[in-house]
């Protein structure tokens, strides 16, 4: 079911959300300040590409203060409009039965997209 469910999410448009999250984490990793936020970028969009099987759960506690800098940095400069983004994709797809399993990935990369530091996709 994971397998399908990944099909149809690249078919309806998780090929095109993937990959403007590479293509943004790309240009961002430009400068050597916006590195960190880049490869965040791709991490979202490698799980933008197959989200159906995979969850996201906190990573190392030893990221410490650090993690909690780069979160504020992110929401700040963008991470509240793409996690915005996200809920109401999310809640687009809800609104009929068979959009509610989309609607739950859109959820799960609103998550993310908000604090993405100190985050492990599994």
């Amino acid at each position: 079911m994971k397998f399908l469910g990944n099909i149809l999410w690249l078919v309806l448009g998780g090929l095109l959300v993937a990959v403007y999250y590479w293509i943004v984490g790309l240009v961002t990793c430009i400068t050597i300040i916006g590195i960190p936020f880049g490869v965040q970028l791709m991490k979202i969009g490698t799980f933008a590409l197959w989200p159906f099987g995979h969850e996201v759960q906190p990573g190392p506690s030893d990221s410490g203060c650090l993690a909690i800098i780069m979160n504020v940095i992110w929401i700040l400069v963008g991470g509240i409009e793409i996690a915005l983004l996200h809920l109401s994709f999310g809640f687009i797809c809800c609104i009929t039965i068979v959009g509610i399993p989309f609607g739950i990935q859109h959820f799960k990369m609103a998550l993310l997209a908000l604090v993405p530091f100190g985050k492990n996709i599994v």
